[in-house]
């Protein structure tokens, strides 16, 4: 099931239905294009196996978190941005939490990590990313810091 944020006068954000498959499917292929020609880092994994592979740990979370695990790497990886996504019909409550995803230039890992925290459906995705590059050859150091990130995201 598709969300979108609303917030009540005292600021307390709820989400709400809004839409189905098809918002999927536009993500998917948003996706698919974003990441045309990017590989893994073997060198010969199409890059969107990655994505895929993030969404289908969060499937059970509902489609809404399909979609921002679909699109977590978009504004990172190509020259989207946030309002290009909405342009192409990506709900509002999809495009908040793929940008919540996105590391801010000049900001470390962990306080990238401490700021998406707070926020479910940004937490269970990176859980999901991370347990996804966990299983992809990491190095020592990566290990490292997904442990590092793990053990505080799911505290």
């Amino acid at each position: 099931m598709f969300l979108i944020a609303t917030s009540t006068p005292d600021g307390v954000q709820s989400f709400s239905p809004l839409m189905n498959e098809q918002i999927a499917a536009l993500c998917y292929e948003i996706a698919t294009k974003a990441h045309e020609g990017q590989t893994r880092r073997d060198g010969r994994t199409p890059y969107i196996e990655h994505p895929r592979a993030v969404a289908n740990k969060v499937r059970a979370y509902g489609l809404d978190h399909v979609c921002v695990a679909i699109l977590h790497d978009v504004l990172e990886d190509s020259d989207l941005s946030p309002i290009d996504l909405t342009e192409q019909g990506v709900p509002l409550a999809i495009v908040l939490e793929v940008d919540r995803l996105t590391k801010r230039e000049g900001e470390t890992y962990n306080e990238f990590i401490a700021r998406i925290r707070p926020f479910p459906v940004a937490r269970r995705v990176k859980i999901a990313d991370i347990l996804h590059n966990l299983s992809d050859t990491p190095t020592v150091a990566q290990v490292k810091k997904y442990a590092t990130a793990l053990l505080f995201l799911v505290d």
